[in-house]
């Protein structure tokens, strides 16, 4: 079935066939990109949990760089500027030329920056930390459980046995 001519330097032909698109130099090396199941694979892939949990953290993450960039604008900044005695922390900067068009480097907004992956760092540390003492706790739990018994005693003989045994193989008495 003709296709659609696409003007390039190398011939390539557009053909359909039973949910199939394929140019004909991937046909000629034996490549068919199928984009139906393509599309299938990528909706499977977006709607499973892992995704939307990934996608939540990334927006609550945002929120937080937010308050922390506030915080440090806001509060932190100030009082490191009263601290100095009145400087501007975050307006410092080195002037190279005179000017408006004059080159500066802003090492203020740079520290502020600082602050600001500081603040974030300490308070995923710290939340890790918690998630990692309450899993310790958890596997300390499940470790401390008592473990069910695997052997049993004999009622007719005090023999030692398993505790799936339903004859005790030193006396042979059926056991309940």
């Amino acid at each position: 079935m003709p296709g659609i001519v696409i003007p390039e330097p190398e011939k390539t032909v557009l053909q359909t066939c039973k949910n199939v698109l394929y140019w004909d130099y991937y046909k000629q090396r034996g490549k068919c990109v199928e984009m139906k199941n393509f599309f299938n694979e990528f909706k499977k892939f977006i709607s499973r949990g892992n995704v939307m949990d990934l996608a939540v953290g990334v927006i609550i993450g945002s929120a937080f760089t937010a308050i922390v960039t506030s915080l440090v604008d806001d509060m932190i900044m100030p009082l490191l500027s009263l601290i100095t005695g009145g400087m501007d922390i975050a307006s410092m900067s080195v002037s190279f030329g005179v000017g408006d068009q004059a080159a500066t480097l802003n090492y203020g907004s740079f520290l502020s920056a600082i602050i600001n992956f500081l603040l974030i760092a300490f308070v995923i540390f710290c939340m890790v930390k918690a998630i990692n003492g309450a899993t310790e706790k958890l596997k300390k739990k499940e470790e401390e459980a008592p473990a069910a018994p695997a052997k049993k005693i004999c009622p007719r003989c005090m023999s030692e046995i398993d505790i799936k045994a339903t004859r005790c193989p030193f006396c042979t008495s059926e056991i309940e």
